[in-house]
């Protein structure tokens, strides 16, 4: 059975998109379905940030195909672990689960591999630099989740 999986971050252009590309290019399409969003409806339907397509590119994985869109409360009926980059956007995804089951599936991306509450910083307004850290960032903690979905 395939872990279907979701990273959420604001606008679904810079952090949820790298998310989404590293960790569909650490598992086969046999043992997850991994998909992004945002909890702002700024970009829907757009590409990602040309950064973000840059710096994935730079490590091999093309994100230029995704498109941005909304997360919704349909979310929770459809993926099994819901990964927001930080507590804001934690916060937008708990306001629209309705039972305890939906929360349970809703952490912070970075929970096992930094510290409980540490958030992945929003790279926008970071400049090159801020690209390069959000990917090793987002690399480490989805280097785990593939590790854990291995061994279900």
């Amino acid at each position: 059975m395939r872990t279907k999986v979701l990273m959420v971050c604001l606008g679904n252009i810079c952090r949820s998109p790298l998310a989404e590309g590293i960790l569909k290019s650490k598992l086969g399409k046999e043992a997850i379905q991994v998909d992004s969003a945002g909890t702002a409806s700024y970009h829907i339907g757009k590409k990602p940030d040309n950064r973000s397509i840059s710096i994935a590119k730079k490590y091999g994985i093309d994100i230029s195909q995704q498109r941005c869109r909304q997360f919704t409360a349909k979310d929770f009926d459809e993926f099994d672990l819901i990964y927001a980059m930080d507590r804001s956007n934690y916060e937008n995804i708990i306001a629209l689960a309705e039972t305890e089951n939906e929360i349970a599936k809703v952490n912070l991306l970075l929970h096992r591999s930094y510290v409980a509450n540490k958030e992945v910083p929003d790279p926008y307004y970071g400049g090159e630099n801020g690209f390069e850290e959000v990917f090793h960032l987002i690399d480490a903690a989805c280097t785990l989740i593939a590790q854990d979905i291995i061994q279900k």
